[in-house]
C-alpha cells in the first residue's frame, strides 16, 4: 500500500510517501518503508502543497490513483495550518475513495519515543503554555489517552511521575532542570506521522472525509472572544 502523509501543523512543515505492507504474524509493522519526505516551507502551505505532492508523486514514479491510504497531522498546531492540510487530504480521499488516518502529534511523540510506562508527550503552545497528553504504555484495555493545554508551570508539577518525551529543546531542558525524566526526540516529520498513521490504518482506526476533524486543544481567538461577550 502507498501511503501519502502531510504534516503542515507548525511553522514549517513536510510531506512523505512511504511503502506499506502487511502485518506480520509476530505483530510487527513489516515492510514499513519511507520512500521520500519533502519540505514545506512555512507561510505558503496553501500555494505548495498540492504542486509538492504530485512533484513528489511524479518523482517517485506514481500517480495520485496509486495512493491506498492518507495519514495526515490533525493536531494540536496551527489553526492556519491545520486547516490547509486537512482540506487537502479531504479533497483527495475523497476524489480518490481512500481512508484517512488522523494523527495527533502528542501520539506521534509517543510513538517514536519507544519509552514505556506513564508517558506525557509535550510541545510547545505558545504563550507560556504547553500541549500535553497522559498516555501509558502498555495501554490498558479501555484506556483513553487525554490530551489538554497547561502552563509551563502546570506542565512542571503534572508531569511527576512520568517520562516527558519531546521534540521541544527547551521543554526538555526546563523539564530536566526540574527533575523530571525526559527523552529529548527527532523533530517531527510526516515520515513518523506515515508510521504511526500505518498502525492505526492496520487497526482500522481511519475516517472518511466528511469524519476528519482537526484537534485543536486550544480555542481560536475567535471562539475565546465568543466566549468573552456571552
Amino acid at each position: 500500500m502507498l501511503i501519502l502523509a502531510i504534516d503542515t501543523s507548525g511553522k514549517q512543515g513536510s510531506i512523505a510517501l512511504a511503502r506499506a505492507g502487511d502485518r506480520s504474524a509476530d505483530g510487527n509493522n513489516n515492510g514499513f518503508e519511507v520512500i521520500e519526505i519533502a519540505p514545506l516551507a512555512g507561510g505558503t502551505f496553501s500555494a505548495q502543497l498540492i504542486p509538492q505532492v504530485g512533484d513528489l508523486l511524479a518523482g517517485n514514479g506514481f500517480v495520485r490513483n496509486d495512493i491506498g491510504a492518507f495519514a495526515v497531522a490533525s493536531g494540536p498546531g496551527s489553526f492556519t495550518g491545520l486547516r490547509i492540510g486537512l482540506a487537502a487530504v479531504k479533497a483527495l480521499a475523497e476524489v480518490l475513495g481512500k481512508p484517512i488516518a488522523a494523527v495527533s502529534l502528542l501520539e506521534v511523540c509517543v510513538f517514536t519515543s519507544e519509552v514505556q510506562g506513564s508517558i506525557m508527550p509535550a510541545l510547545d503552545a505558545g504563550r507560556g503554555d504547553v500541549y500535553v497528553g497522559q498516555y501509558l504504555v502498555p495501554a490498558e484495555a479501555g484506556q483513553t489517552p487525554r490530551e489538554y493545554l497547561l502552563t509551563r508551570s502546570e506542565f512542571l508539577s503534572q508531569a511527576k511521575g512520568s517520562t516527558v518525551v519531546t521534540p521541544d529543546s527547551a521543554l526538555a531542558q526546563e523539564a530536566g532542570a526540574a527533575g523530571l525524566s525526559v527523552t529529548k526526540l527527532e523533530p517531527i516529520s510526516a515520515a513518523a506521522v506515515a508510521g504511526l498513521g500505518w498502525r492505526k490504518i492496520q487497526s482500522g482506526k481511519t475516517a472518511t472525509p466528511e469524519q476528519l476533524e482537526a484537534n485543536y486543544i486550544r480555542r481560536t481567538d475567535a471562539e475565546m472572544l465568543e466566549k468573552i461577550g456571552s
